[in-house]
């Protein structure tokens, strides 16, 4: 396996007599998005600033990059890009105008050109950053972060305050930098964007890492039961489901049906035998849906207290 690009052991820091990190032990791989949740006063920001370089550590060992970042050099500054959850940028500035600016800071800096078309501001080149849209606006924060040409991104919720559209396009953006060779370290508050986005997951809750692993094994989430639900008219009988799944709940809803809800480890005959009782009761069933648990329902598990 490639030597890790972050490397974290033991990492401890406090404010006064608060622990906010509570010796964390981390490491992240070379061209890995790797997505960091946790709720707020969790730890992350705190964790993550350290890593950059911009927040002493009070104990632990860090490496990112092959150095420490306590003691960073600019040319190690330079292999590093950053995207800040709010960034002011000059509003006069076009988006072209912009990227030159940035790009007179590094000694080998990416094509402007190039960036332009990576982030998807072709059409907006020469538009003043006053009159982008929030989504094209984070696009050009992207895009001043890679005019560098980092090996390592740190994205700190790079899609907040996005419409559904805007977010999607924003991921598929993010996604690409994978192509490109780079690794990137994202916070984020929603779980889908770190189901499609990140090849692991780190979730943080009270400054300690609680679970790490693949979106889809976070938790032990393949362990946990599947929920079968659908609808039958009201007052049907439900004897014969007895024994389906762990549990069988049901209650009457407005309009005139039945809620049925199956908890069960073996989805597919629990399945069969449900649809296999409809058809010789000649019950209609609607609504019928089954829902492995999402990242959402492991991250509550795992943070709320």
């Amino acid at each position: 396996m490639s030597e890790p690009v972050i490397s974290i052991r033991g990492l401890r820091k406090s404010y006064d007599e608060l622990e906010a990190v509570k010796g964390i032990d981390l490491e992240v791989f070379p061209e890995e998005i790797f997505a960091v949740l946790g709720p707020n006063g969790a730890g992350k920001t705190t964790t993550v600033e350290i890593l950059e370089g911009y927040r002493d550590r009070d104990g632990g060992e860090v490496s990112v990059l092959g150095l420490d970042p306590a003691r960073p050099t600019a040319a190690w500054r330079e292999r590093i890009g950053i995207v800040l959850q709010t960034t002011t940028l000059e509003p006069a500035l076009t988006v072209r105008e912009s990227l030159q600016q940035y790009a007179g800071y590094y000694r080998n800096p990416r094509d402007v050109d190039d960036v332009i078309a990576l982030v998807g501001l072709e059409d907006q080149s020469g538009t003043r950053a006053r009159k982008l849209s929030g989504g094209q606006q984070r696009r050009l924060d992207v895009g001043i972060a890679l005019v560098g040409d980092p090996d390592l991104l740190f994205l700190d919720e790079p899609t907040t305050g996005f419409d559904p559209s805007a977010r999607r396009q924003a991921w598929e953006m993010v996604a690409g930098l994978r192509d490109l060779g780079k690794t990137v370290l994202l916070t984020t508050h929603y779980m889908e964007e770190a189901q499609f986005l990140a090849d692991r997951v780190g979730i943080i809750s009270e400054g300690e890492i609680v679970a790490l692993d693949h979106p889809e094994n976070l938790g032990d989430r393949r362990r946990l039961p599947t929920t079968i639900s659908f609808t039958v008219p009201a007052g049907t009988d439900l004897s014969g489901l007895e024994g389906v799944g762990q549990t069988l709940s049901n209650h009457d809803q407005e309009g005139g049906s039945q809620a049925v809800s199956v908890s069960t480890h073996e989805a597919v005959s629990d399945l069969n035998r449900i649809t296999a009782w409809a058809i010789e009761r000649q019950v209609e069933i609607d609504q019928l849906e089954v829902r492995r648990p999402s990242l959402e329902d492991v991250y509550l598990e795992l943070t709320e207290s």
